[in-house]
């Protein structure tokens, strides 16, 4: 049996805000955002393009990881991304 990936990721939009979510396909997230059909956060904030991502075993792990970065204030959002993309 394949090993499925599940991937937390962030998004800048073109105003600079982020946007944190879940997937199980990056590229195909990433298409329905731009295409104005992904989340109605980002429908008014395009284009957007990834500036974090990470896999996850499972389903659960990434949308943890996805609701303990939702809570992060903008300053510490900032400083997870630089410290995770140096890593």
């Amino acid at each position: 049996m394949a090993m499925s990936e599940h991937f937390f990721y962030v998004l800048e939009c073109q105003d600079g805000s982020y946007y944190a979510g879940y997937t199980n396909n990056l590229e195909r997230r990433l298409h329905v955002h731009n295409e104005g059909k992904g989340a109605k956060y980002t429908r008014g904030r395009l284009p957007v393009h990834y500036v974090y991502y990470q896999a996850y075993e499972t389903k659960r792990q990434a949308m943890q990881m996805e609701y303990r970065f939702k809570k992060l204030n903008r300053a510490q959002k900032e400083q997870y991304i630089r410290k995770e993309r140096s890593e």
